[in-house]
Parts: C-alpha cells; sequence; structure tokens
C-alpha cells in the first residue's frame, strides 16, 4: 500500500513539471523548483524505479487523422478480468478498467480509418464467449484530457512555476486547467491533411511511447538517425501535434483515491457551453463529448467516496443542461495511456 504520506511537495512538483515538458532537462526542472539537480535526477529514479511515475510519448490522434471509440464492454463475472487485460495488451487499446461490480469493462480503441475497428468491434469482442454485450461510442470532441493533465489542476507548481517552464523549448500557450494547448480535438470540424509518418518514425515513437524521455543516443540507435536528426524531428513532430508527452503516476501521491466514470445525456443546444464547465472542475481528468444517449462523458479523481457523493452533488448537480446521469466507480486499472509493460502490476493512477 503506497501512503500518502510516502512523498512530499518536491514530487509532486516534479510530477507537475513533467506534465508540462516530458523531456525537460533536470537542470532547467531544478531550477524552477529551488532545489539541486541531483535531488531532481535522484527523485525521479526513485519514483520511476518504484514503477509510480512513467513519462509517455504519444500520439494526437487527431493530427494522425485516427478515431477514438470509448467501449463499454459486459462479461461474465469470472471473465472480466481476463478479457480486460486481453484488451490490454493490444496495440489499439487505452484506458482498460474494470468497473462497478467487476463485470464491465471501460476501454478506449483507436483506429486509423473507419474500417480499422471494425476487426474488434465488430467480429472480436461479439464472438468471445465470455462476453455478454458491448456498446461503442465514437469520441468526437476533446474538452479536457490527453496532454492537459490532472496534475495541472493540483497547483503542486505556482503559475510563475509553471510560466518559467513554458518559457524554454517544448512549453506552449496556456490551457484550461494550466495544461498546454494541444491541437484541435474537434473531430467533426474541417481539419488539415493528416501527418503520415515513416517507418522511422514509428520506431522513434514505438520507444518514446515506452520511454519519453528515453537518451537521444538509443533514439538514435532505434531509427538509424543521427542525433542531430533525432533532436530536429522531435521539435517537428510537437510543433505538428503529433507528439505529447503525458505522465502516467500513482494518483494516491496527490492524495486521489477514489475515481468513478460519469456518462451524461445534455441536449444538443447545451452539449459544448456544459462540457467545458465540467472541463473546468479540478476533479475532472477527461471531458469528451460522444455519440450515443450518453453524449458527454468525463472521468473524475476525488480523495474518497464522500468526496465523490459531495461532487455529484454539488458541482454537477449545478449543471442542469444534464438529463441524465449514470455514474460508475472505477474498481481496477489494468492500462493506462500507454501500453503495458512486461511483468508490470496494475496501480491506481490517474
Amino acid at each position: 500500500m503506497v501512503k500518502t504520506d510516502a512523498f512530499d511537495d518536491v514530487d509532486r512538483q516534479l510530477v507537475h513539471a513533467l506534465q508540462i515538458d516530458g523531456r525537460a532537462p533536470f537542470a532547467r526542472i531544478a531550477a524552477v523548483l529551488g532545489v539541486s539537480d541531483q535531488t531532481v535526477a535522484r527523485r525521479y529514479t526513485r519514483l520511476r524505479t518504484r514503477g509510480l511515475v512513467r513519462v509517455l510519448g504519444l500520439t494526437d490522434t487527431t493530427a494522425l487523422g485516427e478515431v477514438e471509440w470509448s467501449l463499454r464492454v459486459q462479461c461474465r463475472p469470472d471473465a472480466a478480468l481476463s478479457v480486460a487485460e486481453a484488451l490490454a495488451r493490444r496495440a489499439d487499446t487505452s484506458w482498460v478498467s474494470l468497473m462497478t461490480g467487476g463485470t464491465e469493462i471501460a476501454v478506449v480503441v483507436r483506429s486509423r480509418s473507419g474500417q480499422d475497428g471494425d476487426e474488434l468491434l465488430l467480429r472480436e469482442l461479439p464472438r468471445t464467449p465470455q462476453v455478454v454485450g458491448v456498446t461503442a461510442q465514437c469520441l468526437l470532441h476533446q474538452f479536457f484530457g490527453g496532454q492537459q493533465g490532472l496534475v495541472n489542476k493540483s497547483g503542486a507548481l505556482s503559475e510563475r512555476q509553471v510560466a518559467l517552464l513554458r518559457t524554454e523549448e517544448g512549453g506552449g500557450p496556456p490551457s484550461p486547467g494550466g495544461g498546454q494547448a494541444g491541437p484541435a480535438t474537434d473531430r467533426l470540424a474541417e481539419a488539415s491533411a493528416p501527418v503520415v509518418l515513416g517507418e522511422a518514425d514509428e520506431r522513434l515513437l514505438g520507444v518514446l511511447e515506452i520511454d519519453g524521455r528515453a537518451p537521444l543516443a538509443e533514439l538514435a540507435a532505434a531509427t538509424n538517425w543521427s542525433q542531430s536528426t533525432v533532436r530536429r524531428r522531435l521539435a517537428e513532430l510537437r510543433q505538428q501535434g503529433v507528439l505529447f508527452f503525458d505522465v502516467d503516476y500513482d494518483m494516491r501521491m496527490f492524495g486521489l483515491d477514489t475515481r468513478a466514470a460519469l456518462w451524461m445525456s445534455v441536449s444538443p443546444a447545451e452539449l459544448h457551453e456544459t462540457g467545458e464547465r465540467i472541463a473546468e472542475h479540478p476533479e475532472v481528468a477527461c471531458c469528451f463529448a460522444s455519440t450515443g444517449q450518453h453524449n458527454l462523458f468525463a472521468m473524475v479523481s476525488c480523495t474518497d467516496v464522500p468526496a465523490l457523493y459531495r461532487y455529484l452533488t454539488t458541482r454537477i448537480a449545478a449543471l442542469p443542461a444534464i438529463r441524465l446521469l449514470e455514474t460508475s466507480p472505477m474498481i481496477r486499472r489494468i492500462k493506462g495511456p500507454g501500453p503495458v509493460l512486461a511483468g508490470a502490476s496494475p496501480r491506481r493512477r490517474r
């Protein structure tokens, strides 16, 4: 059991700094935090070695012309864990979690075309004997999430510290909750042509999705590029909105021990405004507009069950546009935003 008091402000500030720029040099982070380079390096090594923090280099679906789907998979009680673990091993899935009762799995699936998702949605899952039902909703618009991580709402770093980190290469303009502004996330709006990646790009991104802070020498070896070429290509991919850096961390570092998914029904005329308001809530880790009867989705993290109740009966209750609300607590997270590492055990992360 990891206790909140096992961490201090420097640990939390380090996580916040890495969310702003996952590849920021330790010297720059140390200067902003007011500690030594050795302290930052030692803290990061300890947290990463214990499996409490991972920096991930991830790709944005919109920039690549991909589509994301939110799936709710109903299983037989004795099979949910094995099905969830099988889904977690797939390269096209993320955020695989066991939900209320242990018979439902929530999972996000990304596909590169309208046909790519058919294999999982229409063939594999329906033909799996342990699966008794599947619902799928296309994620249309992101109000909050991705590189706009929940840690940006924690206040671990002051506004001045955040501004200092953003003045260097890799920082971006402010966005809601203090996160970096990402590329456009409206799946329905007209967008520029998707970025096409080469084989070397794929190898580069394959290393970064496991370790976003992989040294230039390792990235050069994976791509057969020089280190200067790797550095230039990283900058290009970030500028194009293809590559961003996220931090996967144990949420108990910030005293958060209860997580729940909210599926809400909102009238189309009030959907966008309601989504934007929910995205500002400090409890909200992500918020999307989607297809389906429940056309607004949010994942929230709270300190405990009473705090979740207060959130639902105050902040959510204050939004009259929400006509229906279904709340589903998370029991166990199997996979987060990045790939599952061999031998890794699931932890309660954001």
